[in-house]
């Protein structure tokens, strides 16, 4: 957690407490449910009588500030340590269960059952067991323990991030629910690359902790990311889930760029129908310009030529299983096995002009493939060739493809505008570097921040910007990288990577990350 120095908030031990570290430790489990319990029954009573705690007319901001920090800290050091007491009472249980199994037996061991028939019957002890501690469903339950024994046992840099409040839970979770698919070895590899990118996903919400995950994971297995890519294709589908008062939700699976595409057509004419006078909210709008084209009604959806930015290198494009992830605009990482298709069927004149499926208009039509520039060291985008002033098109272009979503800590939106980081009205200028992508709420941001500023700090380069609040807390956010630096751990693989290359009859160039400091390395096309 980022906090500035005029605000409250590490962890500290006060000198009055009747608790040592030394002291719960050395009581155990027992010792440290009774402190729990001891400080749940004053938290309890407090919440449920205040008294004039929380009078406010002789209490500072920075007073509640403080309080509103240490909070946290007790809930980060929490669910830390409530991960590790399921995982504990889950093992427990399977101990158990296997003893009593043997006792069954009368110790023939062709008489017990397997260990895996064993585990899971104790696993669904301890998933109840949780289920009725926590009052959530056993479903819930069960997600939660088979989590909390990834991050436990494979993750422990995330445990330690969850601990001192550098990610909250639900952070925690999701990236623990992202590695399922891998193995302990391979998934405490996905913990390790998080840990030296912790820094840059100081202001990370949710979904961009999920597409680091998986950016990770097609990394360190392109193969097999190509692989689930087309498992998951095969899943393709519509389900309908009913809702209450009357309204129900369709669900559809789609391949991302499709998705991706479908959105952005009902957005831009929910935004066509409100400038027109429509009254209701931007996502009803969507909703029924969805319903009319689907179903053929009135005010139906024209064909039209949607520009949707698919951002992939060079080395990903002719070979898939380089490790680079490509990125759709609006949506984030994907296998280059999920664009290639797409971005051949969209470059690529067909055999029979008569036969195009742009018409006449084919060759202006078609897809045009832009070179973009890299960060040597980052991997974020830092230049395009096209200019302009004023946030021309092509400027607002580069800086949603660079951003990929609102730029606000913690905001999982959409982009819905290009914001000055420093305002236009007190002298920032419309550029690259003074631009970033903002949802509706974040581009607000002069009016509930006290400031946002870009920072420059050579131990994290890149465009990172400091968002400070009136409490004095500060996040620093980034764009998302689009080829990740190499890990500091990691052996140089640029050799093979260029050997592998050379054989395959694709010309021979050195990766982003090879390019001297100060430099700029080229080879990243969008179309």
């Amino acid at each position: 957690m980022s906090i500035s120095q005029k605000a409250p908030g590490a962890a500290e031990e006060s000198p009055n407490t009747p608790w040592t570290l030394d002291a719960v430790r050395a009581a155990g489990v027992d010792g440290l449910a009774q402190m729990l319990g001891d400080v749940g029954f004053i938290l309890e009573e407090l919440a449920k009588e205040p008294g004039d705690l929380f009078e406010t007319r002789a209490t500072a901001r920075s007073h509640l500030a403080h309080l509103l920090v240490s909070e946290q800290v007790i809930r980060g050091a929490q669910d830390a340590l409530e991960a590790h007491t399921v995982v504990a009472l889950a093992e427990v249980t399977r101990r158990e269960q296997a003893g009593a199994a043997r006792n069954a037996a009368a110790h023939e061991d062709a008489a017990v059952p397997s260990s895996s028939v064993l585990d899971k019957h104790a696993d669904g002890i301890a998933r109840r067991d949780l289920s009725l501690i926590a009052r959530c469903s056993p479903s819930a339950a069960g997600s939660s323990l088979a989590s909390a024994r990834r991050l436990v046992l494979s993750m422990p840099n995330m445990v330690t991030a969850l601990a001192t409040r550098k990610i909250p839970a639900q952070v925690a979770y999701a990236v623990a629910g992202a590695t399922s698919v891998r193995d302990e070895s391979q998934r405490h590899e996905v913990d390790e690359i998080l840990a030296q990118r912790l820094p840059r996903l100081d202001g990370a919400g949710v979904r961009q902790w999920q597409a680091e995950v998986a950016t990770a994971i097609m990394e360190l297995d392109p193969e097999g990311a190509v692989v689930r890519h087309r498992r998951a294709r095969r899943r393709r589908g519509v389900t309908l889930t009913p809702r209450e008062n009357g309204m129900a939700n369709i669900y559809a699976q789609l391949p991302a760029i499709d998705a991706r595409l479908l959105h952005k057509r009902v957005s831009l004419e929910a935004e066509r129908r409100r400038a027109e006078g429509a009254d209701d909210g931007h996502g009803a709008l969507m909703a029924d310009a969805l319903v009319d084209t689907v179903l053929g009604r009135e005010g139906a959806m024209e064909a039209v030529e949607l520009d949707l930015g698919v951002i992939i290198t060079d080395r990903a494009l002719f070979r898939p299983d380089s490790g680079d992830a490509a990125q759709i605009e609006g949506y984030g990482p994907v296998p280059p096995e999920a664009v290639r298709a797409q971005l051949r069927s969209a470059t690529a004149l067909p055999k029979d002009s008569e036969q195009d499926p742009f018409g006449a208009d084919g060759p202006a039509t078609r897809a045009v493939i832009r070179r973009l520039y890299t960060h040597p060291t980052t991997g974020e985008l830092v230049a395009v060739e096209s200019r302009g002033r004023a946030f021309p098109p092509a400027m607002a272009k580069f800086l949603t493809w660079r951003d990929t979503s609102c730029r606000g800590p913690f905001c999982n939106a959409q982009t819905r505008q290009h914001d000055h980081i420093i305002p236009f009205a007190r002298g920032g200028p419309t550029s690259v570097e003074n631009g970033q992508d903002a949802c509706a709420h974040c581009n607000q941001k002069e009016l509930d921040t006290l400031s946002v500023e870009r920072i420059d700090d050579p131990g994290h380069p890149g465009h990172r910007v400091a968002w400070t609040g009136h409490a004095g807390i500060t996040r620093v956010t980034g764009p998302t990288p689009l080829v990740r630096p190499p890990r500091s751990a990691a052996p140089d693989t640029t050799t093979t990577t260029e050997s592998a290359a050379t054989k395959a009859g694709t010309p021979e160039r050195a990766s982003p990350g090879d390019a001297p400091p100060g430099e700029i390395s080229p080879g990243h096309a969008a179309a």
